[in-house]
Order: C-alpha cells, then sequence, then structure tokens
C-alpha cells in the first residue's frame, strides 16, 4: 500500500466521521404531537437563532459532503488506474 492510498483513507473515514457529527448536531425539523397539541413554545429569537445555526450546519454538511464525494472519486480513479498498469 502506497502513502497516498492510506493518506486518503484516512481523510475518506474523517469525513465521514464529521459528516454524521454535523448532522447529528442538527435540530430537528418536527415538532412531533407535543409541538401540534402546544403550538410550539419558540420565540421569534429563538426561532431565528436555530435558523442561522441550522443554516450553518447544512452549509459545512454540504462542502464536507462534496469533499467526501471528491475523495471517493479520486480513490476509485487511482484504483482502477494502478490496476491498469
Amino acid at each position: 500500500m502506497a502513502w497516498y492510498e492510506i493518506l486518503i483513507g484516512i481523510l475518506l473515514i474523517l469525513t465521514s466521521v464529521i459528516i454524521v457529527i454535523v448532522v447529528l448536531m442538527q435540530q430537528s425539523r418536527q415538532a412531533g404531537l407535543s409541538g401540534a397539541i402546544a403550538g410550539g413554545s419558540d420565540t421569534f429569537f429563538g426561532k431565528n437563532k436555530s435558523r442561522t445555526i441550522d443554516a450553518k450546519l447544512a452549509k459545512i454538511t454540504k462542502i464536507i459532503a462534496v469533499v467526501f464525494f471528491i475523495l471517493a472519486l479520486l480513490t476509485t480513479f487511482l484504483l482502477a488506474f494502478m490496476n491498469s498498469l
């Protein structure tokens, strides 16, 4: 195994763990039955604050997902190129 294969593997594992952590940090979009009965107890300021945090987390998720996809493609092309030699 070459050094770059190990490096790409480590980067793939790190990006996948980061994606899982960032997705778990995002707030759920549904209030469930308690939100339907109580009508939701969030104030205007509380809603805006959570939206901005959720928006940032969603943006981070998209960026890391693109990085993960590029790394996976790079790995596939490297393996295909090395097997053809």
